[in-house]
């Protein structure tokens, strides 16, 4: 793969990040540094960190793993979801759904970083065969989902701000649509 290849993928890997980034800045509308940065640390981290993960052991667990990603993908990001749907439908003030819980960020981190499990798996059937290289994507893949995620925060924080919109219920719809999309993806494009 040469270096365009790789920031393209990086781009395409990171777009799940950016929408549920987006989704978060709208929720909590208004700037909080710390969460963006927390945010975005464990989406760049897990976006790299996973790529590595299933280059590693491609050999060893990729027939287990591809057959069942896009579900367990699907599953998460149904599930936080349908919560949020929940949530702006019902009149309580109170929202269960919180970007700012580390455990809501490391559940997200986890659901839109799958894909880039499926892409560590591809890099060992390319010839990337030694840590050093697979080291330069998964920079990359990282930095990008970080720099995304910290611009989708932003942005979200200006439309939350701008429009009077009911933020869980379309939240909510976003995730769900993200995990539909991955299953689609999974199971009638490839």
């Amino acid at each position: 793969m040469n270096t365009l290849e790789i920031w393209l993928l990086a781009i395409s890997l990171a777009m799940d990040c950016f929408t549920v980034s987006i989704t978060s800045g709208i929720i909590m509308r208004r700037i909080c540094r710390r969460t963006f940065f927390v945010m975005a640390f464990f989406f760049g981290l897990f976006q790299a960190v996973m790529p590595f993960i299933g280059w590693f052991c491609a050999s060893r667990f990729s027939h287990l793993i591809k057959d069942y990603d896009h579900w367990i993908a699907f599953g998460l990001l149904a599930f936080l979801g349908g919560r949020m749907i929940k949530e702006g439908l019902s009149n309580d003030d109170k929202c269960c759904f919180d970007p700012t819980r580390l455990k809501v960020v490391l559940t997200l981190a986890v659901a839109t970083s799958i894909d880039a499990l499926a892409v560590g798996i591809s890099f060992a059937f390319v010839g990337m065969n030694s840590f050093m290289s697979i080291l330069s994507p998964i920079a990359i893949i990282g930095f990008t989902s970080f720099v995304l995620s910290m611009a989708g925060n932003l942005i979200g924080v200006f439309c939350g701000k701008r429009f009077n919109l009911r933020t869980e219920l379309w939240g909510g719809l976003i995730l769900i649509a993200i995990g539909i999309k991955i299953l689609i993806e999974h199971l009638y494009l490839n």
